[in-house]
């Protein structure tokens, strides 16, 4: 049992600025000597990766945690907040969207409000205050009453124009005397996470730029200050549960991780380890070879089709890839490793080969072909467990299967979105593997890496 300074720092709405604050926030404190430990509510990937990066402690990314009130229940979230939390000094939790954004308009499921709740912590509140003044106070005195449950420390008001714009700020929040103004930061787009492709910049692409969150905690010194900030905010217990005593792996499950393969959630990967596996990372990239005696592989997304050509350039890799599907033993491949297993993969640069385990082809399009939530229920046993399995997850693609008559592939998820079931076929299994476009995070059913760890012992 510790005690942590925790906080979660949530927006008015999405692009006012919350993820340069909060990474700009979390590298101030690490540099000062603070234990940060960051976590990220919502299902997104990326922003994990800039926190573990901006939270380094002795050159060593501090890995960041999904939280998330519709993929996880109450107790999982508590369970992993405690784990992480414990071992720190203070813990930061980035929003998702605005404040109240979540999958209805009328509930706050899935929301930043719904996490601060869960958790008990209060909120920093970040505004952009581009041509506002005294509107500012009125749209923070909405937040600051919109939810008795949710308690909101302060406010940061960022893209401020001038110092005579902060002062008028500041004068006009004093119609709000129960939210302290905590900063007000100047526009410096120079400095803002950037956007490419389907979303933020990975950490792995390209290599990460580590001055980056440096210069964001420059830029956020210049607008406040972090001791204040943290007198802001209680103190909460944080108690790591119990750990069991280790036990020696029983199975090797190769993980594909390059700038290709970089989406999982930390807590699947512990989930797996705490099952009995011992994870082998490789790189579909750059690695001829899968490593030796594997029982079991586990291909998670992230944009193999801005490295298309160079995984179709890596026959010997994509070769022993469907050689192992072939053989019988299980493969777990979500996303970007679901397509790293059809047939090629069509960009507007060209078509270019992959493994061939599915006889289909992924088309990258201009537009979401899917994104939101989604919930499983497996028509028949698989790698995942028995028939009737659920889990939850989540699901964001630009690509579309193409070329793909039923007698081709064998779906096996029944699928549901936030309204209810969808007639889309997914979970698609072949020989012992099963790839879909759906990340699902093991949280929502700890059983699942049980089943998958087992899956591979008995193949």
């Amino acid at each position: 049992m510790g005690t942590v300074r925790a906080f979660v720092i949530a927006g008015t709405h999405s692009g006012c600025g919350k993820t340069s604050i909060s990474l700009g926030l979390m590298a101030s404190l690490s540099r000062r000597g603070i234990r940060v430990q960051p976590f990220k509510c919502g299902p997104d990937f990326i922003d994990p990766g800039h926190h573990a990066l901006a939270c380094a402690r002795d050159g060593r990314p501090v890995p960041s945690h999904n939280l998330d009130g519709w993929m996880l229940g109450e107790p999982a979230n508590l369970d992993i907040f405690n784990r992480y939390a414990a071992d720190s000094d203070v813990a930061v939790i980035e929003g998702v969207m605005g404040l109240f954004d979540g999958i209805s308009g009328t509930g706050d499921a899935g929301s930043t409000a719904q996490m601060a709740k869960i958790l008990g912590l209060p909120v920093i509140l970040v505004v952009d205050a581009r041509s506002m003044a005294r509107s500012a106070a009125a749209l923070v005195m909405g937040y600051a009453d919109f939810d008795p449950e949710v308690t909101i420390a302060g406010v940061i008001f960022n893209r401020v124009g001038s110092p005579a714009h902060a002062e008028l700020l500041r004068e006009a929040m004093t119609l709000v005397p129960d939210v302290p103004v905590l900063g007000c930061l100047g526009r410096d787009e120079d400095i803002s996470t950037p956007s490419r492709h389907l979303g933020l910049v990975t950490p792995d692409q390209d290599g990460p730029d580590l001055s980056r969150y440096q210069r964001l905690a420059d830029w956020v010194e210049t607008g406040l200050d972090p001791d204040t900030l943290l007198a802001s905010v209680p103190e909460v217990e944080a108690v790591a549960p119990f750990e069991p005593v280790p036990r020696l792996p029983k199975v090797t499950i190769g993980l594909a991780r390059d700038n290709a393969f970089c989406f999982y959630y930390e807590e699947n990967l512990r989930l797996l380890r705490e099952a009995g596996a011992r994870l082998v990372e490789f790189s579909p990239l750059h690695d001829t070879r899968l490593p030796e005696h594997l029982d079991g592989l586990y291909l998670g997304g992230g944009y193999p089709e801005l490295y298309a050509f160079e995984l179709g350039q890596n026959t010997r890799i994509r070769r022993e890839i469907k050689e192992f599907c072939e053989s019988g033993r299980p493969v777990y491949a979500e996303c970007g490793g679901f397509m790293l297993l059809m047939n090629d993969i069509v960009t507007g640069r060209g078509r270019y080969a992959m493994a061939g385990v599915y006889p289909v082809r992924a088309e990258m399009g201009e537009k979401f072909r899917a994104l939101g939530y989604r919930e499983i229920l497996t028509r028949e046993a698989t790698t995942l467990g028995p028939e009737g399995t659920t889990a939850r997850g989540h699901e964001f693609h630009y690509s579309s299967i193409q070329e793909h008559p039923l007698e081709n592939l064998h779906p096996v998820y029944a699928l549901s979105g936030r309204k209810g079931p969808l007639d889309t076929p997914e979970g698609f299994v072949t020989w012992n593997t099963l790839g879909s476009y759906v990340h699902l995070h093991f949280g929502s059913n700890p059983e699942i890496p049980r089943a998958f760890v087992q899956a591979c012992q008995n193949a």
